[in-house]
């Protein structure tokens, strides 16, 4: 079965001030680039069979250290950027809340809201986001593992659009740490065609029995 490990880029100063990157190109501060280093090399043990990241600068970073490591290419499709968030970018929560507080307080809960008043609704962001993963993962051998280096929002929008949960759910999926990812396992009929096997990792996975499969100390 494939597996595509959704992976967060790493901190950049924005994310240190709490601020809303949305599109604006931030490259990693140094915890982002030794936090890519680091998680670069627990995936690189994972033998990616493809590479792809959003086009801004934190997301390239980040992926740079795992393609030195596997030889790999990086691709790069800015359908996998983080959502455009309008007014919001570049300002704390803090100073959100004080000019759309109630804008921001409904936000995470409708997915067709625009981010930002003027930006991107979630619902907009799974589609292309999701878009990107599922032709990407075509191009990977059928016990193969697809990484996809992208942003929060981003990745919690095409987690929830490619595992078929209802838009109203997808703010039940935890905000993402930063260089953290997380594994889709591809699952058979019936039911959709991804399941979750790992949110929100900072280490490798643990063996885990299929459905079906026990291992022989659990039978």
């Amino acid at each position: 079965m494939r597996r595509i490990a959704i992976w967060r880029h790493g901190r950049t100063h924005w994310n240190a001030e709490h601020r809303f990157q949305g599109q604006t190109d931030i490259e990693l501060d140094e915890q982002g680039q030794r936090q890519a280093r680091r998680a670069a090399a627990m995936l690189a043990s994972m033998s990616p069979s493809l590479i792809v990241s959003s086009d801004l600068m934190r997301t390239q970073q980040t992926a740079a250290p795992l393609a030195e490591l596997t030889g790999l290419a990086v691709v790069l499709d800015e359908r996998l950027r983080e959502t455009y968030a309008g007014h919001w970018e570049g300002m704390t929560r803090d100073e959100i809340k004080a000019a759309y507080g109630e804008a921001l307080e409904r936000w995470p809960v409708d997915p067709f809201m625009r981010t930002g008043l003027n930006g991107e609704t979630r619902q907009e962001v799974a589609l292309r986001t999701a878009a990107a993963i599922q032709e990407a993962v075509t191009g990977v051998p059928d016990d193969g593992l697809l990484v996809v280096v992208t942003h929060g929002g981003a990745a919690r929008a095409a987690m929830g659009q490619l595992m078929g949960l209802p838009p109203e759910y997808w703010a039940s999926l935890g905000v993402l740490t930063n260089c953290a990812w997380s594994v889709l396992l591809e699952n058979g009929p019936p039911g959709p065609p991804w399941r979750l096997q790992e949110y929100n990792a900072g280490s490798l996975p643990e063996p885990i029995p299929v459905d079906g499969v026990w291992p022989a100390d659990d039978r």
